[in-house]
Formats: C-alpha cells, structure tokens, sequence
C-alpha cells in the first residue's frame, strides 16, 4: 500500500490499541476496531495533526471505515 494507508495504519494502531494486521480499509472502525465515537475524535485529531490537514466534524462522523477517512485525506492531500 502507499505511504499515506502505513501512516493512517500506525496512527490507528496507537490510538484504538489494536495490532496493525487488523488494519484494512474495508474494517470498520466501530465494528472491527473497536472505536467509539470518542476514539474516532481522538484519531481525527492525530491524523490532522501528523498530516496538516483539516477533518470537518460533519466529515469525520461520515468515516465508517478506514477506507472513508483514507479517501477523504488523500482527496485533501496536495
């Protein structure tokens, strides 16, 4: 995968505290990862800070899977 998805896959890792193997974009980050929705903030925070990007909240509660958040900071990504 390319260097924004091993990013986003230590970041979630750290946060949710769950093994990066378990980290694909088609899992859940509620069913498969275990987040609820203070994790998700608290990973939406990290990724816009090692990123340098902005995550609307309207936006970051639209990411379902790892797959939605990866799209969206790649679309942000210049």
């Amino acid at each position: 995968m390319d260097e924004l998805f091993e990013k986003m896959k230590k970041l979630i890792a750290e946060k949710l505290e769950v093994d990066e193997g378990k980290i694909t974009l088609e899992a859940s980050f509620r069913q498969d990862l275990g987040a609820d929705s203070l994790d998700t903030y608290e990973l939406v925070y990290a990724i816009e800070e090692q990123l340098g990007i902005n995550i609307p909240d309207e936006k970051a509660n639209d990411f379902e899977t790892v797959k939605d958040a990866y799209e969206f900071i790649k679309s942000q990504q210049k």
